[in-house]
């Protein structure tokens, strides 16, 4: 969290984003990489663009890089509408560049469902209880914070299997209260894999990334691997800012998110 004072207001800021790094690699299940590329090793880039060698350089030295390869939806990032699905609502889903910049900031507001069941996963009625117990009634364009607590197993094996996911019900609800932005600290919106993959292999398939699917009915986004919901100071009267990367076409962006209180300085 960092503070900061500008004319007459204190802010607060909290950074909701998991930190991407080589530590998870090799379990995640969407692989990435990071190569850091130090200073001293850059000099032949130099030679290469312009010309000329480290002589030209302060302390022989140019500047530090680093080569990622990874998907669109490696650590916290943004699922835009095309992910679900090719089609919203009868028309073409909205790519990552195309997503509304007013889906991006407004008021936060956090639904603790550490006490549900994660082979239940939480519905609409959970939710609704969760905003009575904490005094909130959501509004249009509110961004919905999933707390699920699985964000402190983020650098272990098996961070997939963590956590209560929402039911379709519930991700129907939400975007029927004009809600077009919601975020999990975990790794996906539905239900944990293998309480998914068990069902469907029972016969349900029907419940596989339901909440993922409602998003061909109701366009909407979801921010996936969120973490720090538990030191917020309070469950709403907070922004929250959520732009993703732009690039064309993407089912997908990668997020700096981060939760903005404001008081009198």
């Amino acid at each position: 969290m960092e503070t900061w004072v500008n004319g007459d207001l204190r802010y607060s800021a909290y950074d909701l984003s998991s930190r991407l790094s080589n530590k998870t690699s090799d379990f995640e299940p969407n692989p990435h990489h990071i190569e850091y590329i130090p200073h001293d090793k850059t000099i032949e880039d130099s030679e290469k663009l312009f010309g000329i060698g480290k002589e030209a350089w302060r302390g022989g030295r140019g500047w530090a890089i680093e080569r990622i390869t990874l998907t669109t939806h490696s650590g916290t990032h943004l699922d835009a509408p095309y992910h679900y699905g090719p089609t919203s609502g009868g028309r073409p889903a909205k790519t990552i560049d195309e997503v509304p910049l007013r889906w991006c900031f407004g008021p936060g507001v956090v639904l603790d469902v550490t006490e549900v069941d994660r082979r239940k996963g939480a519905d609409e009625h959970d939710l609704q209880r969760e905003l009575d117990r904490i005094g909130y009634t959501l509004q249009p364009f509110d961004i919905v914070l999933i707390r699920t607590g699985a964000s402190r197993y983020f650098d272990e094996p098996g961070y997939q299997y963590k956590h209560t996911g929402l039911r379709a019900s519930a991700t129907k609800w939400l975007t029927e209260q004009g809600v077009r932005m919601i975020g999990i600290d975990a790794w996906t919106l539905d239900r944990a894999f293998d309480v998914m993959v068990e069902e469907a292999k029972n016969g349900d398939t029907e419940q596989l990334w339901e909440s993922h699917y409602h998003g061909m009915t109701q366009e909407y986004c979801q921010i996936e691997k969120l973490s720090g919901l538990s030191d917020l100071p309070r469950p709403h009267g907070f922004e929250v800012s959520c732009f993703p990367a732009k690039i064309e076409g993407a089912s997908g962006g990668w997020a700096r998110v981060v939760a903005l209180f404001t008081e009198p300085a």
